[in-house]
């Protein structure tokens, strides 16, 4: 018989036993992926083989080594303790779900796709049993949230207590040491990044995507992330340095280029994001035509970089090409922001919905019948050439430190390079006066302007800036796609980048943050990417995901401390309470520049 606190079922087990109890399902569930869970190979993965796991059952494992490992934090290991300064029961409940959600899956994909329950082994039915065993004896672990004079429910469980971060200060680490933790917290980034974009079919991404999701709540009501995150924060150049290098090893651990092309366009996508993110982030303006800056750069680059079907015939040299692009884009933005910056609000979105549009009508019209012959309507500009670079030929395989290189591989390095840049300039400016200046202007114009700030010069700057970022962006785009179609640069569509999506990785990743709109963009477009087999119902996922992240996470995956006070009441915040400037401070450190 269960009793009950709140809302959920509790085992009645005590403390110690409720935590060897998960230890010991856990365990039962890790040594039910070394039997065969399906008689024949027919389901991917080939999960026959007794004593050697594969596919969705690896997934199972780290699951479950996963919440044996938090189970045993409960016991007061000093290693492990400083892996949970908010507590232990919300995170191994988190993985308990999350192992549960990933075998269960498995056992259904196999029941759907071989035709029924009669196509699993035992070892199938073990893992099934004792992953469910796992999830009923954590559910009686004692909350980590939960005063004297109160008993906690069962979701207090779930949610844990991130305050009590603050209250249980972390283990002094030498300097370091704690560059390692960060070098370390990167390498394994890189390599659940490498295992997700290399998995080979949709069943096993669908997988990887429960477990991830469930092991960042876990490490998240853990503590763990606020204690990466205030590390990072501390060690803000090693932390670059140890990011741009974990980026740098990825197409060394292709084996083809069939995934870095993927990484690449995530890439391509992360910039356009980020150019976007100075607009709306820091500026606060909203722009639902900001793919066009893309499409200016592209075409601009297209044009001057010597395709065969050039309008104009002419050949720049690369940084020339960039530079070009860049300032096309530039112009446009200027071109564009000058007479409609004044509006504001649905206004403003509403007008740069229309230059979204103009551009690709445009760029469909001067094909030489209903216009000037200049883009060759919609066919576009084949035939764009591959980058030379000081004679490295970006079209050819090359051997760097021993390992061969594809052509995407080399396209992805360059596009690193280019992303880097943008980094630093989004990071300058918004650390700036002019940055700070955006903010408040984004808060409350009204007061800004009262302040003295010159608001319409400002927000022309910060679409002047994100134009010629996204213009950057595109001149590599033209060389990686060979071509530049105007069907490439809708408002929406299948394929990103387009306007909807960009806007969309911003606020998923988080609006004003420098991480958020990178981690956004690389979901939005990895996912659809892995899922082509559910073509037909990925705009409704997309949908209800959306839906899912405004009720819960309105902040964005990445937010700052700005945004969570802003949707959320100061008794809920997750994050130990740290000063924050207002509006006010921005608008008067950045008066001067103004």
């Amino acid at each position: 018989m269960t009793t009950t606190h709140g809302t959920a079922p509790v085992l009645p087990l005590p403390p110690a036993a409720a935590r060897a109890a998960t230890a010991a399902g856990a365990a039962a569930t890790l040594a039910s992926t070394f039997l065969a869970w399906t008689w024949t190979d027919d389901f991917p993965g080939d999960l026959t083989v007794t004593g050697y796991p594969g596919g969705l059952q690896v997934l199972t494992l780290v699951g479950a080594l996963l919440t044996a490992l938090f189970a045993a934090a409960g016991y007061g290991i000093k290693g492990l303790r400083w892996l949970t300064p908010a507590g232990t029961t919300a995170p191994a409940l988190w993985l308990a779900l999350g192992t549960l959600g990933t075998t269960w899956y498995t056992i259904i994909a196999i029941s759907v796709q071989l035709g029924g329950l009669a196509n699993l082994e035992p070892g199938g039915w073990a893992a099934a049993l004792a992953s469910l065993a796992t999830l009923l004896a954590a559910l009686g672990l004692p909350a980590d949230r939960a005063g004297e004079d109160e008993k906690p429910t069962g979701w207090q469980r779930f949610t844990g207590s991130l305050a009590a971060t603050a209250a249980r200060p972390a283990q002094a680490l030498p300097s370091w040491a704690e560059i390692l933790v960060i070098a370390a917290s990167f390498g394994i980034g890189l390599y659940v990044f490498t295992y997700g974009i290399d998995t080979e079919y949709g069943e096993l991404f669908i997988g990887y995507l429960i477990l991830v999701g469930f092991a960042f709540g876990a490490l998240h009501r853990a503590g763990l992330i606020g204690r990466l995150t205030a590390l990072t924060a501390k060690h803000r150049n090693v932390t670059l340095a140890a990011a741009f290098a974990a980026a740098v090893c990825f197409p060394f651990t292709q084996t083809n280029d069939q995934y870095t092309s993927v990484a690449t366009n995530i890439l391509i996508f992360a910039t356009v994001a980020l150019g976007l993110n100075v607009v709306v982030g820091l500026a606060g303006l909203l722009d639902l035509g900001y793919v066009a800056f893309l499409g200016v750069g592209a075409y601009a680059a297209a044009l001057v970089s010597g395709s065969s079907d050039s309008t104009i015939g002419v050949q720049f040299p690369f940084w020339a090409a960039v530079l070009t692009g860049a300032a096309v884009s530039l112009v446009f933005g200027v071109l564009i922001g000058a007479p409609t910056l004044r509006l504001r609000g649905d206004y403003l979105a509403i007008v740069t919905l229309g230059f979204g549009e103009i551009f690709r009508i445009t760029m469909n019209n001067l094909n030489g019948s209903t216009g000037p012959d200049v883009t060759n309507g919609s066919a576009g500009i084949p035939n764009v050439p591959d980058l030379n670079l000081f004679g490295f030929d970006f079209g050819v395989e090359h051997t760097i430190l021993g390992v061969p290189v594809g052509r995407f591989g080399n396209y992805y390095l360059l596009m690193l390079v280019v992303t880097a840049v943008v980094v630093l300039v989004f990071r300058r400016a918004g650390e700036s006066r002019i940055g700070r200046a955006w903010v408040a202007i984004r808060e409350d114009e009204t007061a800004a302007t009262a302040m003295g700030i010159n608001a319409f010069r400002l927000k022309l700057l910060a679409f002047a800036l994100g134009a010629a970022l996204a213009g950057l962006a595109g001149t590599v785009q033209a060389h990686v796609t060979y071509t530049v179609t105007p069907e490439q640069y809708q408002f929406a569509g299948p394929v990103p980048p387009n306007s909807a999506f960009l806007l969309a990785a911003v606020i998923l990743g988080g609006m004003g943050t420098l991480s958020g709109p990178i981690v956004g963009a690389a979901l939005l477009y990895l996912i659809p990417a892995k899922m082509q087999f559910m073509a037909d119902y990925q705009l409704f996922l997309f949908g209800i995901a959306l839906i899912l992240l405004m009720r819960f996470r309105p902040e964005g995956l990445i937010a700052d401390r700005r945004k969570q006070l802003e949707f959320h009441e100061t008794g809920q915040l997750d994050v130990p309470e740290q000063r924050l400037p207002e509006a006010a401070a921005g608008v008067g450190t950045a008066k001067a520049e103004a």
